[in-house]
């Protein structure tokens, strides 16, 4: 039988006295890791009679899969959405200032906005894996400006569009370009939808509902056609009522197709949506959960005034307004901050707490193979955490990328 060494010569990292999330639940048992993946340790002892280069104690920490932000605005004075001279540094300061919060991969989202702003920010962002750099960039999320204007929350009404002759032309020459691009947010309701979701998805761009009116029926058209994504539940869009439940009703339709899966974002942040309503859609449909921040440029910065986008937003404790209006718009909470108040919230599990914000975005945009679990092979993208959900250290490919200092812990 070969050596390890004849295999590979990388170190090989073992993680000892730590409780793992994988196959949905804490698991005593050791991580290991190999250039950048993780290893099933029977083939190392069985096939290559390897053993680890360096072994490190985790002092009985939780190890769980980096946390995945599909809808981030910006933050740390950072707006994705302003097309800045320096766009490219800014989006680089919140890559790596996110990574004390867990997040290792994110997608940079951008809200409704002229399609000048589009083509001068869209081609600076570019997919790309995480690091010390910072969090890995799965694409942009491109929230509008196919939307409602009566839900229109903090999008500007100036630059919302309708889909004209031609739509999916009329989004392409608004866009600029879909390279780099993962999810479109649009309102199902608006007349040539239909065609421009079947367009993106046979692209493989994820198509979320939101900032919309539309009935359950809309709502179910859509996903036959290939949407899988709710933008911000129960935010921009109509109330559940008895008669016609509206895209909320997704979460219980038995009109989606079989083997698909509808996902929905919510943003656990105590301000956007009440506890018991995260409870209501937790219990309807807990594998279809997906924690967001929908953070602003505000985040990580004292109260004040900040953009999001081309609207004054004025941050008030932990609540963002439109300036001059009691129109929330966005978040400043960071990711484990939701995962701790889902948590306590909803009364669910470490586990199902965890992989809100892990394995269902990973399954949300197909790349569950690679992020989002602990599984053999996969990205060995991680967080150590203590028993209450801080996280203490994270991890991109096997590498320790940000550590909670002593005197912070």
């Amino acid at each position: 039988m070969p050596s390890n060494k004849s295999v590979s010569d990388a170190p090989i990292v073992q993680f000892t006295n730590c409780r793992i999330l994988r196959d949905h639940r804490l698991q005593r048992e050791d991580l290991w890791v190999r250039e950048g993946k993780i290893l099933n340790p029977e083939k190392l002892f069985f096939d290559e009679k390897g053993s680890a280069d360096i072994q490190l104690d985790c002092k009985g920490s939780i190890i769980a899969p980096g946390f995945i932000d599909v809808q981030i605005n910006g933050g740390f004075g950072v707006d994705f959405s302003l097309a800045t001279e320096d766009f490219k540094s800014g989006i680089d300061l919140v890559s790596q200032k996110i990574l004390s919060h867990g997040v290792t991969s994110f997608c940079p989202t951008l809200v409704t906005s002229p399609p000048s702003v589009y083509q001068q920010v869209l081609p600076q962002i570019r997919v790309r894996n995480g690091g010390v750099h910072g969090a890995g960039i799965l694409g942009a999320h491109l929230e509008g400006p196919f939307i409602s204007k009566e839900k229109k929350g903090a999008h500007p009404e100036h630059c919302i569009r309708t889909f004209e002759a031609g739509a999916f032309q009329d989004l392409l020459a608004t866009y600029g370009s879909l390279d780099h691009v993962r999810i479109v947010t649009l309102a199902p309701e608006m007349k040539r939808s239909s065609e421009v979701i079947r367009e993106l998805t046979k692209r493989g761009i994820c198509v979320s509902l939101g900032h919309s009116v539309a009935n359950l029926s809309q709502a179910e058209e859509a996903v036959q056609h290939g949407a899988t994504f709710i933008t911000h539940l129960f935010n921009a869009m109509l109330p559940f009522h008895h008669r016609d439940p509206g895209i909320v009703g997704l979460l219980t339709s038995d009109k989606i197709p079989p083997g698909r899966r509808v996902f929905y974002g919510m943003i656990s942040d105590g301000i956007h949506t009440n506890p018991a309503a995260l409870r209501i859609a937790h219990r309807a449909h807990p594998k279809g959960l997906v924690l967001v921040t929908d953070a602003i440029a505000g985040m990580g910065l004292a109260p004040g005034r900040h953009t999001l986008g081309q609207q004054v937003v004025e941050i008030d404790g932990l609540n963002t307004y439109i300036a001059g209006t009691k129109t929330l718009s966005g978040s400043v909470a960071t990711m484990d901050t939701c995962v701790r108040h889902f948590l306590e919230a909803t009364g669910c599990s470490v586990e199902t707490a965890l992989e809100a914000a892990s394995l269902h975005p990973a399954q949300l945009l197909g790349i569950e193979h690679k992020k989002g679990t602990l599984n053999y092979d996969s990205d060995a993208d991680f967080l150590m955490l203590n028993d209450s959900l801080y996280v203490q250290a994270t991890y991109i490919a096997g590498e320790e990328v940000w550590r909670q200092d002593v005197l912070g812990m």
